[in-house]
């Protein structure tokens, strides 16, 4: 039997009856005296399990006194090992996101996982080695300002923050009412009412150059309302004026965008020569004209017109460089 699955029963037994002999512990657990040793101490050093032997009964029972008086708490959380190596292996992808933004507060979690698993087990190296998740254009943020943003989502309670418009390239305070935090092609933002504009607006959390939570309650936005103005068009900066985009992709290109989803509620069909025709909605054109560049020949802008003038006006200052 595993450790955390023998952890897990050692406890189970504990739980259940007014005292078990150590004998009968042995003979259930299917293991020597030495082990079982091993694990009481275990459960009683790492779990905060009050487990004591009681010379009266002449086995070991669970001091539920003990634990009612606040001493010890007895353990509530457990799981068998195919549940540790999951969720050893959502720690390494969260900490390969963004390394070092949750690391520090999943370690104890972590060591005591490691530590049902048993000196036996490889799982935690083998994940870290055999399970990787390579972020490709992450922006780095301070860890204070992501977890001054997360606790007052949380929270519900208003924020000040100071964040840096790159457009403008100056730096705005305002006061604002968050209400989700989104992780988005590598990045962090934060969903916010602003109580300035009184609308919605997001802020990129790696912009931000200072947060403070504020003792105000946050102003509750309907999910509704926000689902509208934030997924109603492209990407994360979508808005309620949204227009459809037909791209045409080429053959080539086809075999790996057709499988793609850039949008819900896309509409896509492949031309008799191969191409792929993809129609999406969207608000704002920036980010739109982004991702379109980035296939180059491979994509060609159907509709809109003003669309495709600009990825067209984009183009050609772009070949003008290398003239």
């Amino acid at each position: 039997m595993k450790k955390a699955d023998r952890i897990y029963k050692l406890h189970t037994l504990l739980q259940n009856r007014r005292f078990i002999t150590r004998k009968e512990l042995q003979n259930t657990l299917e293991v020597a005296r030495a082990t079982l040793t091993r694990d009481i101490e275990f459960l009683r050093s790492q779990m905060n399990a009050p487990v004591i032997y009681d010379a009266e009964l002449g086995g070991y029972r669970l001091d539920k006194e003990a634990a009612r008086a606040g001493v010890h708490e007895l353990p509530g959380l457990w799981f068998n090992e195919s549940e540790i190596d999951a969720l050893l292996a959502i720690e390494a992808l969260l900490e390969s996101i963004q390394p070092g933004l949750l690391g520090p507060h999943l370690a104890p979690l972590k060591k005591r996982l490691e530590q049902l698993l048993g000196k036996a087990s490889h799982a935690p190296e083998q994940i870290r080695k055999r399970i990787l998740l390579l972020p490709a254009t992450p922006r780095k943020l301070q860890l204070e300002h992501f977890e001054a943003c997360a606790t007052a989502t949380l929270s519900r309670r208003r924020m000040r923050i100071e964040h840096y418009d790159r457009g403008l390239d100056t730096v705005v305070s305002r006061e604002v009412s968050p209400q989700r935090v989104v992780r988005y092609k590598e990045n962090w933002y934060l969903h916010t009412w602003c109580h300035l504009r009184n609308a919605i607006r997001t802020f990129a959390v790696d912009a931000i150059r200072g947060a403070s939570i504020l003792d105000a309650p946050a102003q509750e936005v309907p999910d509704e309302e926000c689902d509208a103005v934030l997924g109603a068009g492209y990407g994360i900066y979508a808005g309620r004026d949204v227009r459809w985009a037909v791209l045409r992709f080429s053959p080539r290109q086809a075999r790996w965008t057709a499988h793609e989803t850039w949008h819900p509620e896309q509409k896509s069909q492949v031309a008799p020569d191969g191409s792929y025709v993809l129609e999406i909605p969207y608000s704002g054109d920036g980010e739109l004209v982004m991702d379109i560049l980035k296939y180059g020949p491979d994509v060609e802008v159907l509709a809109p017109t003003e669309l495709r003038s600009m990825v067209k006006d984009r183009l050609g200052r772009a070949a003008a460089q290398y003239r």
